[in-house]
């Protein structure tokens, strides 16, 4: 063994030594060779100081996340994915031995144990898992003018409807709600009503908005808005000591990023904001993974970006890991990009004058090495090895080590479809998230409006009945809606991610107007 060798295991010895409960990722590689004593370790008390696993398409990215799943879920820790191809249900099934994955194992002196992992599967249309939901109101206007893809315009108006619905405590929970709204406002009883106070909605502006969300229900996608809402304490479940590797599956609506993106980044946010302090604990409360990371990040305002920037700093003292998961760290912005202190960095290609911009910017992110050219070894890492840097014990960044990383536990791929099936039927989740609740909410108010109307203009004409019993308000508050009127935190920039209670108190709205 050459000094240097011996030089770079007691340097990677020292810099990952495992102290308390940790991830074990690989060992380091020198020269080609895959030296197994120079153990490579991710420390779980250092996890909610975040993260990104980045690289080329076909690096194993996916397979990365994967294994840190498998041992976040061994050692209790809860874990919420996006399975962006549906290929991350095989957690549940315990993996099988082949010659590959025997040589690996070998190399690093690390017998393979198959083992399988209790997931949770939930799902945006609601085909694919327990359907996730979330309220109109609890979007918010600007997240869902991100999902609706509008204009500065139309956004501004989409917030002047989002607070006359506010002030006239009408309490929006589905796009039937937001569409009888626009409708009532622009070309209805409301468009007189709003001018002194709000100002007038033109024809084109409602119809885009209108057209926009007709076009989300059109791809299946409007029974993501309504009751009953996620409630996020689902996210916290243990089998038998593991924690759940919860999983939204996209597979159906990958054509959809900005949707299932900015529905993350509400999640994340609601945690944020309902969650307590907790200081530096042993290890995480949950682990969050952002799969395709630059979909939340392209075309952000600026304002949007500052509130992602606060929630990522600020979440780890909630006891939140977030590891954003992407194709290059340029993806992320650089006010993200200084948050995550853990860096597990594949391949990189350099095919284009830009792909080696990004890979010299890259480079430029890492520690200065004695024993690598950064540029090199990223360009030469082969499938199911890895660049890496993490904060040790002291929260200081580690020797930068190429990695020869070790394999998941469970089966890599998708399950079989019959067994999937089976596993969502049976899921508790989604007995629980199955059935819609349609309280009565603003369609059903300025419906009774329109028809009170008539029936002064028109009294020979029968008028549908009215619903009897409590108040509107007291209906929606004691209707199972888990988080409506007097929720403390909404989902939307006008709520959840500037803090706003969604109580109103001393005159003010729902956001704070």
């Amino acid at each position: 063994m050459s000094d240097q060798t011996q030089q770079f295991i007691e340097k990677v010895k020292a810099a990952y030594e495992p102290k308390g409960s940790y991830i074990y990722l690989g060992a380091g590689i020198l020269e080609g060779e895959v030296l197994a004593e120079a153990e490579v370790n991710l420390y779980l008390h250092m996890m909610n100081r975040h993260g990104l696993v980045a690289g080329a398409t076909g690096t194993g990215k996916t397979r990365t996340l994967q294994l840190l799943a498998e041992q976040l879920s061994d050692a209790g820790v809860p874990v919420f994915m996006l399975d962006v191809k549906g290929d991350l249900s095989g957690l549940y099934q315990a993996g099988e031995s082949n010659p590959k994955i025997e040589e690996r194992a070998k190399q690093l002196n690390n017998p393979f144990t198959p083992s399988g992992y209790p997931i949770e599967p939930y799902s945006l249309s609601g085909k694919l898992g327990a359907q996730m939901r979330a309220t109109i109101l609890e979007f918010g206007p600007t997240l869902l003018a991100k999902i609706l893809d509008l204009n500065d315009t139309q956004t501004g108006v989409l917030s002047v409807i989002f607070k006359y619905a506010d002030d006239s405590k009408l309490p929006l929970i589905d796009l039937n709600d937001l569409k009888k709204l626009v409708s009532y406002l622009s070309d209805g009883p409301g468009k007189e009503e709003i001018k002194s106070d709000y100002g007038s909605i033109s024809p084109a502006t409602s119809g885009t908005i209108l057209r926009k969300i007709i076009t989300i229900e059109q791809q299946g996608l409007g029974a993501m808005f309504g009751e009953r809402s996620f409630d996020i304490e689902d996210l916290f479940q243990r089998t038998d000591g593991k924690g759940t590797i919860s999983l939204l599956n996209i597979s159906d609506v990958q054509n959809q990023p900005k949707l299932y993106s900015t529905y993350l980044l509400s999640l994340l946010a609601e945690l944020y904001y309902n969650l307590p302090e907790v200081g530096d604990l042993d290890k995480p409360k949950l682990v969050f993974f952002f799969d395709e990371a630059h979909l939340l990040f392209k075309d952000s305002s600026k304002a949007f970006m500052e509130q992602i920037e606060t929630i990522i700093r600020l979440i780890r003292s909630k006891g939140i890991g977030v590891f954003f998961c992407t194709q290059s760290p340029t993806d992320v912005p650089e006010s993200v990009l200084s948050q995550l202190g853990n860096r597990i960095q594949h391949a990189l290609r350099v095919f284009t004058p830009n792909d080696a911009d990004a890979l010299k910017k890259t480079v430029n992110t890492y520690p200065t090495s004695t024993f690598y050219k950064i540029d090199k070894v990223l360009t030469s890492l082969g499938t199911g090895q890895a660049l890496i840097t993490v904060l040790n014990d002291k929260g200081i960044p580690t020797e930068v080590t190429a990695t020869m990383l070790t394999p998941p536990k469970s089966v890599m791929g998708p399950m079989n479809a019959s067994d999937y099936g089976k596993l969502v039927q049976s899921s508790p989740m989604n007995q629980k998230y199955q059935e819609s609740i349609d309280p009565e909410s603003a369609y059903e108010i300025l419906t009774n409006r329109i028809n009170d109307k008539l029936a002064v203009e028109s009294p020979e004409e029968e008028i549908a009945p009215k619903k009897e019993g409590k108040s509107i308000i007291e209906q929606v508050m004691g209707a199972t809606i888990t988080r409506q009127i007097g929720k403390e935190i909404v989902r939307g920039l006008f709520g959840m991610l500037t803090g706003k209670k969604t109580r109103s108190s001393g005159g003010k709205g729902i956001f704070g107007f």
